[in-house]
């Protein structure tokens, strides 16, 4: 192995995100030195970096965001411009199946970068670095399916080609137009095969729009250019540009003559004029062609009304302009005078800060040379202490004002409380005082003798209208006597009563049972010992009656959630019997209890 394929290889065993700068350098740096050499040891050198996978980690470095790390977009380009240059002459890897799969990643990588730079330049007109970028990008794209014809179907159905085909940036338009343009210029009948017709018709569609659309002479030119390159490889094409595009030749030379490509224009629209399916304009087609010159008069003359309405304007929108202009200017010299004035000051006080230290310091020197031997120690020492007590005091200071600021929250709390309580007070104060004034306390009035005398008049007046019906005290305790001796006496015959219908219901069940046996009961012919059986023994209907309930029961379990809202309900889906006759259908409750909780024994065998 080649010792540059070999290093290579070796910086591409990491991620793409992590050594994308390092490979790029070495890419470039080997590139270079195989230039040099025969053309036979480059197509090698190619081959060799496809089968090592160098330029699949090229390919998946693309898809990076290099916004802001990987040495930028630029990074992005150096990389497309290597790969595409790398995917052409590659020699015989060309007809394996492992480079046709890798190609159509290629391709969609590198849209994928172009679409990133155009979005990002269309984002920021004044980065001027990134349409560089986009143009050249788009250049390796054209270098590539230049050599790779098959390519075509990928590219138009690709979604970051539909977003660069539906920008409506005039540099967009023209580096999408020129690939176009190279790609249809060359001498070869395989583009065309390969575009094939709906992929050129959606060709021509943006190639006329885009025409039609800008004012750009690049785009102009490369438009004609396009339809000239269609139209010469095959004529049939001038009969669908006719029929599809009416109207064109006249836009033609509306719009573009005299834009510096006038011969190439003229040959287009003789070719559209003199072709044999051009049809000769009816009464109809004069007519309409009679009110679009009239449009076009009008908009003319509205355009010149509206131009004329602004240059009116103009000299007031100017005379704004210039006052807006000279206002912010005067603001902004004034800012900075102020400025200037704040940084003079500042100085001034430095300056003055510092003479005053210095003469401090001066006459401090003075003073010690003055003073004895004996009190310069004395002397250093007071000046120590006052500093000292000056530090504290600016410390202390500096510590309060602290502590204030953290404090203040709650005094303002405190205070607002004191003033809301106050107003509170005062407002109930206020109230009661009110309440008070409206409503005075008058007394209690105590009723005169004959007043008395009238009211008790009137009370045995009502007595005697009115007599008490209540019974007396004796025959009161006589009606509770005799009430309480009933009592007793139903108590103690209740039980007997109870137990008395409870066997009365045994016995009906057991009728009802034995009756439904001998309505269901089999004919002599079909009759067998174990029918016989029921009918000799008590047990067999007890048995039966029993595996009635439990059915019941069963189906109670599976019944619905709303049946078993009321207790009727209940009742009445769980001891249903089977049958057809409504006699025997339903059962009473008690009859069920009694056959699911057992028979008594004196009625378990009849007599």
């Amino acid at each position: 192995m080649n010792l540059d394929i070999q290093a290579l290889v070796t910086a591409t065993k990491s991620k793409p995100e992590d050594a994308v700068e390092d490979v790029l350098a070495k890419l470039s740096e080997c590139l270079g030195k195989q230039s040099l050499q025969a053309e036979e040891e480059l197509e090698i050198f190619k081959q060799d970096l496809f089968n090592h996978g160098i330029m699949d980690y090229c390919s998946r470095a693309l898809t990076l965001n290099f916004t802001n790390s990987y040495g930028g977009y630029k990074t992005a380009v150096q990389i497309a411009d290597i790969l595409s240059a790398c995917c052409v002459g590659i020699g015989r890897v060309k007809k394996s199946k492992a480079f046709h799969k890798f190609l159509p990643v290629v391709v969609k990588n590198l849209f994928s970068l172009a679409d990133s730079l155009m979005m990002k330049a269309l984002r920021d007109k004044s980065e001027i670095e990134r349409a560089r970028m986009f143009r050249k990008v788009m250049g390796s794209i054209s270098w590539l399916l230049r050599a790779h014809h098959h390519l075509l179907a990928h590219v138009l159905n690709s979604k970051h080609y539909e977003n660069i085909q539906l920008s409506e940036d005039e540099d967009v338009a023209v580096a999408l137009l020129s690939l176009w343009l190279e790609l249809l210029g060359m001498k070869s009948s395989k583009v065309f095969e390969d575009i094939g017709d709906q992929a050129l018709l959606a060709i021509m569609d943006d190639t006329v729009y885009k025409m039609s659309s800008f004012q750009n002479p690049v785009i102009g030119r490369s438009s004609v250019k396009i339809l000239m390159h269609i139209m010469n490889h095959d004529s049939k094409m001038i009969e669908v540009i006719v029929k599809r595009y009416k109207g064109l030749a006249a836009l033609a030379v509306k719009d573009w003559r005299g834009k510096g490509f006038d011969p190439v224009l003229d040959r287009f629209v003789s070719l559209l004029k003199s072709s044999p399916f051009r049809r000769t304009a009816t009464k109809g087609e004069d007519v309409a062609a009679e009110q679009e010159r009239a449009a076009c008069v009008i908009q003319a003359a509205w355009r010149a009304h509206r131009t004329r309405k602004r240059l009116k304007k103009l000299p007031r929108a100017i005379s704004r302009l210039q006052r807006s202009f000279r206002e912010r200017k005067r603001r902004e010299v004034a800012q900075q005078e102020r400025k200037q004035a704040e940084e003079d000051l500042r100085m001034h006080m430095q300056l003055r800060r510092q003479r005053a230290n210095r003469m401090f310091r001066q006459r401090q020197l003075q003073l010690m040379e003055i003073l004895p031997a004996a009190q310069v120690e004395r002397y250093l020492g007071e000046v120590e202490r006052q500093a000292a007590l000056l530090i504290q005091r600016v410390w202390r200071g500096h510590r309060e004002r602290r502590v204030f600021r953290q404090r203040r929250y709650h005094l303002k709390r405190h205070k607002a409380a004191v003033t809301i309580q106050r107003a509170v007070l005062r407002f109930l104060e206020r109230r009661r005082a009110q309440k008070a004034y409206a409503t005075p306390w008058m007394g209690l009035r105590k009723p005169s003798d004959a007043r008395r005398a009238e009211l008790q008049q009137e009370v045995d007046e009502y007595l005697a209208l009115y007599r008490s019906r209540g019974v007396s005290e004796e025959h009161c305790r006589e009606l509770h006597t005799s009430t309480q001796q009933q009592l007793r006496q139903w108590l103690s015959t209740r039980e007997a009563a109870q137990r008395e219908e409870e066997h009365t219901q045994a016995l009906l069940a057991q009728i009802n049972t034995d009756m439904e046996l001998l309505l269901n009961a089999p004919s002599l012919k079909e009759s067998t010992p174990q029918d016989c059986e029921h009918f000799r023994s008590r047990s067999g209907p007890v048995a039966l009656r029993a595996k009635q309930c439990h059915g019941a029961m069963v189906r109670s379990a599976s019944l619905p959630w709303w049946r078993k809202l009321t207790e009727e309900s209940t009742h009445a889906d769980l001891f249903c019997i089977h049958g057809d006759d409504d006699d025997f259908g339903q059962v009473d409750l008690e009859v069920a209890r009694l056959y699911l909780g057992g028979i008594r024994e004196d009625a378990a065998a009849p007599e």
